[in-house]
């Protein structure tokens, strides 16, 4: 449990991530940066989470996951406490914040689920998994009031110095305590547990579940699924302007966070009970029925629907693909894999919120891009009607041979 609890803790200060929005407003109003510089830092910090998550879960199946998660608090609050000092350089500040504060992100945020799945019963990865990234989630609704507060009473400087100071008292201490369990650990079976029959629960290395055609499918439904989340999640406030003309529409970005957030939990907890194959089949079809609603949103109301939707659907991605990876490629390579399947994030991050940008400005609209992410979401559904556990036989078919 203190595993746990420490994974949830570490991740509510890597969420330092969403606060950008609040320096990037202030950099531009208080400095006089430009909209393209003030958002560069946060667009690399993406870029480079994405690469070291992967990195980083190659490294922490050979050398465990603590040193890897103390290097990633350690690369956060410096990179916090660097960009402190760099305000007065845009390339400075997107390589400090961008490249380290995103690459310490991407290091510790790929250890932590898996470390703390391991010892935890098979049948709680999804509860797992999901307080654990609802951490992540979260930590918008109190970072990014507080940068707010610190940014109005300290200046920019020194709330970069103050949440690099704060993190490094916090988040590195609590790292010394993630590790994986001992050698032959097996967690006990919740009270009245029956083992489900199935062919899947055995250990695939990178290279063998490149071999099965589900890694495929479920990359596809991750990349798509995730790009129609990223797209309302990264142009909210735009939409609502736009389409509702709602001049301050910034409680939709904090109703996204608890949504988002809540849906980590609530659907992570949910695939433990009816399996994450119909979770996600749920997650697929109620974000395909708000797109096609999200034209018709006028209205606070209809927003926050909206928002509460994408906020669910979203969330639920980052805590049911971890789960279901471990489910069909097994624990013990599960970081390398699961850095491989996150691959189709880091191009979602790209599909969705550029579609948007590019439709918005050719049309005055967003009409356009909720008709190409709902097309996207059913081709994830029809994959998720069509994909099957991996089975015993295809591990055998894509076993790599043994050295002599």
């Amino acid at each position: 449990m203190k595993i746990l609890i420490a994974g949830i803790a570490i991740n509510l200060c890597m969420g330092v991530l969403y606060a950008w929005s609040v320096f990037s407003k202030a950099l531009q109003a208080e400095l006089g940066w430009s909209a393209v510089d003030a958002g560069m830092p946060y667009s690399v910090a993406v870029m480079v989470f994405a690469s070291c998550l992967l990195v980083s879960g190659v490294l922490q199946d050979r050398m465990g996951p603590r040193a890897m998660v103390i290097l990633g608090c350690t690369l956060v609050s410096g990179g916090l406490i660097v960009s402190s000092f760099a305000i007065g350089n845009p390339l400075v500040l997107a390589l400090s914040f961008g490249g380290m504060v995103g690459a310490g992100i991407g290091f510790a945020y790929a250890c932590l689920s898996p470390a703390a799945m391991k010892w935890f019963h098979s049948s709680k990865k999804g509860l797992v998994c999901g307080l654990i990234a609802g951490g992540f989630g979260i930590a918008p609704l109190y970072l990014a009031p507080l940068t707010n507060f610190l940014i109005g009473s300290y200046g920019i400087e020194n709330t970069f110095l103050f949440l690099g100071a704060g993190a490094l008292l916090i988040s590195v201490p609590l790292a010394f305590t993630i590790v994986n369990p001992p050698a032959g650990y097996v967690a006990p079976a919740p009270a009245g547990y029956v083992a489900a029959n199935k062919d899947g629960g055995n250990d695939f290395s990178w290279r063998e579940m490149l071999k099965t055609k589900q890694f495929y499918m479920l990359w596809v439904m991750f990349c798509f699924s995730a790009s129609a989340g990223l797209m309302l999640i990264g142009n909210i406030v735009s939409i609502a302007a736009t389409q509702g003309g709602l001049a301050n529409a910034a409680f939709l970005v904090s109703a996204l966070a608890v949504f988002n957030s809540g849906g980590r939990v609530v659907m992570g907890m949910l695939s433990d009970k009816i399996g994450a194959i119909r979770t996600l089949l749920l997650v697929f079809v109620l974000q395909g029925i708000n797109m096609l609603l999200f034209p018709m949103y006028e209205t606070e109301m209809g927003f926050m629907l909206g928002a509460a939707l994408a906020g669910i659907g979203y969330g639920a991605l980052l805590s049911v693909f971890p789960s279901l990876t471990a489910d069909y490629y097994g624990l013990k390579n599960y970081g390398t894999n699961f850095g491989v399947l996150y691959t189709s994030w880091g191009v979602s991050g790209f599909i969705g919120p550029v579609i948007a940008g590019y439709v918005s400005a050719a049309y005055g609209s967003y009409a356009i891009a909720y008709t190409v992410s709902a097309v996207g979401l059913a081709i994830a559904i029809a994959l998720a009607l069509l994909i099957k556990p991996v089975t015993a036989e295809q591990k055998v078919t894509a076993a790599e041979p043994v050295e002599a």
